[in-house]
C-alpha cells in the first residue's frame, strides 16, 4: 500500500504553518512505514515475539 498523493497533503496539512521540509519528509517517511508495516501484518509477514527476543539475544 503506497502513499497517495491525497494522504500526503493531507498529512502536510495537518502540520504547523511554520513546518520546515525536513518536518514534512520525516512525517511522509514514518506514515509509509506505518502503512507497510500494517501491509506486513496483513500478509502475515511477522514473527513471534519469541522469535524477535531470540533475534535480539543473538546480536
Amino acid at each position: 500500500m503506497q502513499l497517495t498523493k491525497q494522504d500526503a497533503l493531507d498529512a502536510i496539512g495537518k502540520l504547523p504553518d511554520d513546518a520546515d521540509f525536513d518536518e514534512i519528509m520525516y512525517r511522509l517517511y514514518v506514515l509509509d512505514k506505518i502503512r507497510k508495516g500494517q501491509e506486513a501484518a496483513e500478509q502475515g509477514r511477522t514473527i513471534s515475539q519469541e522469535d524477535l527476543q531470540r533475534e535480539i539475544q543473538s546480536w
